[in-house]
């Protein structure tokens, strides 16, 4: 195997537990000949205390079957649970192949019997890496997207538990249905999951919505040379730019209904064909799609076949309103700022209390699309270096939410967290007292909520119960 295979051996660390001081530095000394990086422990309780210490560095464990202070079946327990994708390899005399089997059994790569050479322990070792190169790099991508994916922005609650499903789904072959208003963001999602899906070809966006319905099987699946008029030259579809890659079906609800069985077809059997050609073509594609309208009642209506809603909505993420998650505004908005500052070549506006309540109160019924129109707006026409409710739209100042929040910040000379105190109170108001609802719309947990009615209460501004 080469250093490309598993990227670069001087990156690859080993933990070495054996109480034998000559067998300890003769596979250390082997391995370190080799390029990798060494760990070494006497005993149990030093191999665990590495494990528990080093658990992001750690990238093989190879342990004797009798250690002392430990048994061999811990530290295989410790490091699975520590880092699933982690090998263990179990070096073993003669005399206890039984329990060096039972661990391979219980989860480690193979064993090696002792007396063993070089050439037999570095065999060993790359085969686990190899075959443990996929898993590190789906759970280093894993623990990156549950950080937050790239290029969506936020961290209420019903956007943590969005990146939990896009993590859990990127990995799998899986055909995602994405659901949402428009302006959700649902193409950002659908790139998350190609991002941190390890797929190696590229991701393809498709508007079915702005392709012509005599161009669509020609747009999807490619066509020959003179397979119809104007075709002068063979080309390629989108599934076929999309090989090893991702489509994202955008408005897949808009997709003809002469176009749906074939669409099926290619889902079922994995290959298209062009128009005009006698072969099919093999792909290996993620699909994805996504839609603003309610799929089931376009099946019970005849516009959308049900056996290709049920083939797409295998998976589904359904991506909430902006209106769902008011506290991921104020980080919204200071991203667009950032974004447009820099392509106006100005410097970033402050936003004053005011403008802030309004911005947090506004239903956006065009959702973060709406938002980011309303900041680039602002950064373009005002002349100022504070954003004031004067630089926002009327229909967002005209807001009954928006003008009771924004007259009591006007009026009371209202801190931050006094606007948005009041603005928890108005929630609650609207969802008529109900906690569990008032905490849905505001994207916290009871708890958080809980604890905000508390502070409210303290502060004079709410009525106990």
């Amino acid at each position: 195997m080469s250093a490309q295979n598993i990227q670069d051996v001087q990156n690859i660390r080993v933990l070495i537990v054996e109480d034998s001081e000559d067998m300890r530095d003769l596979v250390k000394l082997l391995l370190e000949e080799a390029g990798y990086e060494t760990l070494t422990a006497a005993d149990g309780r030093e191999a665990l205390k590495y494990i528990e210490d080093n658990r992001q560095l750690i990238d093989m464990v190879i342990t004797d079957v009798q250690i002392p202070e430990a048994t061999g079946h811990e530290i295989l327990a410790a490091a699975r649970a520590q880092r699933g994708e982690t090998p263990v390899i179990v070096i073993t005399a003669f005399g206890s192949v039984e329990q060096a089997v039972d661990m391979v059994q219980s989860g480690a790569f193979q064993y090696l019997t002792k007396p063993f050479n070089k050439k037999k322990l570095l065999s060993l070792v790359e085969k686990a890496l190899e075959h443990s190169a996929s898993r590190r790099k789906q759970a280093r991508l894993r623990r990156e997207l549950l950080s937050a994916p790239p290029r969506i922005i936020g961290s209420s609650k019903p956007m943590r538990e969005l990146f939990k499903q896009i993590a859990m789904t990127a990995l799998g072959p899986s055909t995602v249905l994405i659901t949402g208003e428009s302006g959700t963001g649902k193409e950002l999602v659908a790139r998350a999951i190609h991002d941190a899906s390890g797929r190696n070809g590229a991701f393809v966006p498709v508007n079915c919505a702005s392709i012509p319905t005599e161009l669509i099987e020609s747009e999807f699946f490619g066509h020959t040379g003179g397979a119809f008029t104007g075709a002068k030259r063979a080309r390629p579809g989108m599934f076929e730019a999309a090989h090893d890659g991702t489509i994202f079906l955008d408005e897949i609800g808009e997709l003809p209904l002469t176009m749906q069985p074939k669409l099926l077809r290619v889902l079922q059997e994995g290959k298209v064909r062009r128009i005009g050609a006698d072969q099919e073509r093999p792909v290996n594609v993620r699909v994805v799609v996504a839609t603003n309208r309610d799929l089931e009642s376009e099946v019970q209506m005849g516009k959308f076949r049900e056996d290709l809603y049920w083939r797409l909505n295998v998976i589904q993420l359904s991506l909430p309103p902006l209106r769902m998650r008011p506290f991921d505004i104020p980080l919204l908005i200071e991203h667009f700022i950032a974004k447009y500052a820099e392509a106006y070549n100005a410097p970033p506006l402050e936003v004053s209390a005011e403008a802030l309540a309004i911005l947090t109160a506004y239903a956006w019924p065009g959702n973060v699309r709406e938002l980011e129109n309303v900041i680039e707006r602002a950064l373009a026409m005002t002349s100022g270096a504070i954003l004031t409710p004067d630089d926002l739209p009327e229909r967002l100042r005209s807001g009954d939410c928006a003008a009771m929040v924004l007259n009591q910040a006007r009026d009371n000379h209202m801190t931050l967290r006094q606007i948005e105190q009041t603005y928890v109170a108005e929630i609650l108001r609207l969802a008529d007292g109900n906690k569990s609802r008032a905490a849905e719309m505001l994207g916290l947990d009871r708890k958080t909520l809980y604890r905000k009615l508390a502070e409210r209460y303290e502060a004079g501004l709410l009525d106990d119960g």
